[in-house]
């Protein structure tokens, strides 16, 4: 299953659920929706509510892209109080965007244009500190919170403190972030340094091992993609100015393989780990449990079989995606999916594709209990793990394998 994020058309909810479900008709896989909200108002309010009764569960608040995306602090705090109402997810991009607008002009001004500025212009410090508002203000509202591709280890340490705390939040991390590290973004070659650009930035390497801890200890339960592609062209719109090239990597195709490498055969996590934070978990965060993140008698018997032992080479040379890069050029995985089945069918049997357009089907995500006055601050037990320094959480449940694909 895949889990796409909707975009209003200009700031309208209800256009923007149409158009998503317009790209859908054509979908081969079961799909569900997020919604992001860009502006507030009273019709935004009703929106909402109209828009969870359509088997949304979860609204997307864009702490950065000020000027476009972005939501001021008290349009934040009015849509967690509306998620918290109705019982729903709210989800946020945690940077702070007036700082990095900030940052932008001021690296430009010194001349920098290639795309490390990008880098430059966006330091851990402005994640940590958006994360750290954006739990303290879900916390006021009484509001569900999931944060968003989790890229530093400041912002994982936040996390960690308000889950110590009782605070109900989901962390999330990206593909990206497990295995790439920022120097990309400084070499020569524009179309490889470009290709790298994403928001939150991919860091450094110190960066990386924190959150490939804070995934192994728990205190982050979920790996997504962020899969947002564009092609060398597309990229070449900021060749002059990094602040236009477009925001984005690749990560569907590659997350399951990277995840196995990165965290598995390096020995940070277990399979029963991989199952959890590529399915389960995501599947409990969007209430669609056991319907999906589960093999068992009801489930929809939607399985992934990964051969561990399979050798392979990342490449846009032989990916099935049509854009004409990738971040994972080169990277060596020992262990590859070789088989998948889609509500009981075979639809992947390691070399050929068996779908047919139109048969992805859309799958309503019910909402939480809403949340009441004496919620705000409660604390919900079994929540807590360590912090990324600590001991590493064991899980008492078990896991069983079985695949759920979110970006």
């Amino acid at each position: 299953m895949h889990i796409d994020f909707v975009l209003p058309v200009e700031h309208d909810l209800l256009a923007g659920l149409e158009a998503w479900r317009k790209k859908a008709r054509h979908g081969v896989m079961d799909y569900g929706f997020h919604m992001a909200v860009t502006s507030w108002s009273d019709k935004v309010s009703r929106d909402m509510a109209t828009v969870a009764a359509q088997g949304i569960n979860s609204f997307k608040f864009f702490m950065a892209y000020k000027g476009s995306f972005m939501v001021e602090d008290d349009a934040l705090l009015r849509g967690m109080e509306r998620c918290a109402a109705l019982g729903a997810l709210a989800q946020v991009h945690a940077e702070n965007g007036a700082a990095v607008a900030w940052g932008q002009e001021r690296v430009a001004a010194r001349g920098v244009t290639a795309p490390h500025g990008h880098a430059l212009s966006r330091p851990a410090a402005l994640e940590d500190e958006a994360t750290g508002r954006a739990l303290r203000l879900a916390g006021l509202a009484g509001a569900r919170l999931y944060i968003v591709h989790v890229m530093s280890g400041g912002a994982a340490d936040e996390i960690a403190a308000a889950r110590r705390h009782g605070q109900r939040v989901v962390g999330e991390t990206v593909v990206s972030a497990l295995a790439l590290t920022e120097d990309s973004m400084w070499d020569s070659n524009f179309t490889v340094a470009a290709a790298h650009v994403m928001s939150p930035p991919i860091r450094s390497t110190t960066h990386r091992a924190s959150v490939r801890q804070a995934l192994a200890g728990g205190v982050l339960q979920i790996v997504g993609t962020d899969h947002a592609v564009f092609n060398s062209t597309q990229k070449a719109a900021g060749k002059e100015d990094f602040r236009a090239i477009p925001n984005g990597v690749n990560g569907i195709e590659e997350r399951l393989h990277v995840v196995w490498e990165t965290m598995v055969n390096s020995g940070a996590s277990t399979p029963s780990d991989f199952v959890r934070a590529t399915s389960t978990a995501a599947a409990r965060a969007f209430n669609i449990y056991p319907r999906k993140g589960s093999v068992a008698p009801g489930s929809d018997a939607d399985v992934i079989v990964l051969d561990p032992s399979v050798r392979h080479v990342i490449s846009a040379a032989t990916h099935h995606s049509a854009v004409d890069v990738n971040v994972y050029e080169g990277m060596e995985v020992t262990g590859k999916v070789v088989l998948t089945l889609s509500r009981g069918r075979l639809v992947w049997d390691g070399t050929n594709l068996n779908v047919t357009a139109g048969s992805g089907r859309f799958i309503p995500m019910p909402l939480f209990q809403s949340s009441r006055p004496d919620d705000l601050g409660a604390v919900v037990p079994g929540t807590a793990p360590t912090c990324p320094s600590g001991h590493r959480v064991k899980h008492a449940d078990t896991q069983r394998v079985a695949t759920l694909t979110y970006a």
